[in-house]
């Protein structure tokens, strides 16, 4: 009997478990794995282990239908409590559908004010295109009238638009042998000016349409200043007698630049004749 008591008291002095802790349920990244094996050096029995995590589990749903009993009765008066919630949602309802209206008006004065911006942008785009082709027809007309004075042309437009004191008063075309024509009409330097004046305003004529009826108008005043060009060319290419080769190539590259080729060397032949 002696050794009975000793067996009694030797395990009466063995460490007892404490109870699983409830916290470590809880853990947002609670991992049942991660969790027996951190238990391997609890003094306890598997067998006492699953006898434990069974109780736990059993206290577990104990408190949850403890808690569902707790609520069911707020559970069930919640749908009396929800009447009358109708009128409420047709309130809502209707300040909606009023709200989702004004936003439609607003979007369609938004669109009408975005084709009206669009029209006066496209109507000042025409403006300044219009614009843009005065000026240019402003710059042609000037050159022509600047050529028509400088090659003496003689027209209405060309006389009324002459003032007193004009370089050029008093001088009529058949003066062109004289000095103060070679200085003028026959330089070299003056030609070529003439020529370029004449290409750029032809240019600009191409690019605006031959079938503009500013251009088709001014048609008669561009072959008048073409003629004369050639004449002072074809005058200056005669008075040049192998004295000078170099101008004489600046005025057959400026027959080159007109185009007249044919002109050029009807004019050398007889410049050798």
């Amino acid at each position: 009997f002696g050794g009975s008591d000793d067996s009694d008291s030797g395990e009466d002095n063995l460490p007892y478990p404490k109870p699983l802790s409830r916290a470590a349920f809880l853990t947002p990244d609670f991992d049942p794995a991660t969790y027996l094996s951190s238990l391997r050096n609890r003094h306890q029995t598997l067998e006492d282990l699953r006898a434990e995590l069974r109780t736990r589990s059993q206290d577990i749903s104990k408190e949850l239908l403890d808690l569902v009993n707790d609520n069911y009765q707020d559970f069930l008066s919640l749908g009396g409590s929800l009447q009358g919630g109708d009128e409420k949602v047709e309130e809502v309802r209707l300040g909606l559908l009023g709200f989702k209206r004004e936003i439609e008006g607003l979007k369609a004065k938004l669109d009408q004010r975005r084709r009206e911006v669009e029209g006066l942008v496209a109507q000042r785009k025409a403006v300044r295109r219009q614009l843009q082709l005065g000026r240019t027809l402003c710059g042609i007309d000037y050159r022509l009238r600047e050529l028509e004075q400088s090659l003496l042309i003689t027209t209405n437009e060309a006389l009324q638009d002459k003032k007193a004191g004009d370089n050029y008063q008093g001088i009529s075309e058949g003066d062109e042998d004289s000095d103060d024509s070679q200085e003028g009409n026959g330089s070299t330097s003056r030609l070529i000016k003439h020529v370029r004046q004449y290409l750029l305003t032809r240019r600009e004529m191409e690019r605006i349409g031959l079938q503009d009826k500013f251009v088709v108008q001014n048609q008669a005043r561009m072959a008048r200043v073409r003629h004369t060009i050639l004449l002072d060319l074809g005058n200056a290419v005669k008075q040049n007698r192998g004295q000078d080769d170099q101008q004489l190539m600046t005025l057959l590259a400026a027959y080159r630049d007109l185009e007249e080729g044919h002109e050029a060397v009807q004019v050398l032949k007889e410049r050798l004749s």
